[in-house]
């Protein structure tokens, strides 16, 4: 009996380990940045997908290697960027670790 209930707990664990590391993926989406809001360490843009789908992308130097890699989004810029998304009740987000490309 107590090897059954040490699987079973094994088992558990394992599928939240898998489940929290497929989350977790490198994301990439694609939109246009609606709007800009500063924050300490870098800001968050707003960006609407083409299927009208609204991401929260939080940006920072840090996130994205360094300075080098790091640029400031502007209103309207069509953008893609890759990262790790995760979601709320009702918003969705993504920790921003490339920024692809900027039109």
């Amino acid at each position: 009996m107590k090897n059954l209930k040490r699987i079973g707990a094994l088992i558990v664990l394992m599928t939240f380990v898998i489940s929290c590391a497929t989350m977790k993926g490198n994301n990439a989406i694609t939109g246009k940045v609606d709007s800009i809001e500063s924050g300490k360490d870098g800001y968050t843009a707003k960006i609407t997908t083409d299927s009208k789908e609204v991401y929260f992308a939080t940006i920072s130097i840090v996130n994205v290697g360094g300075p080098q890699n790091y640029k400031q989004l502007k209103i309207g810029d069509e953008v893609s960027v890759k990262g790790e998304i995760w979601k709320t009740d009702d918003e969705k987000h993504i920790k921003v670790t490339e920024i692809v490309s900027v039109k």
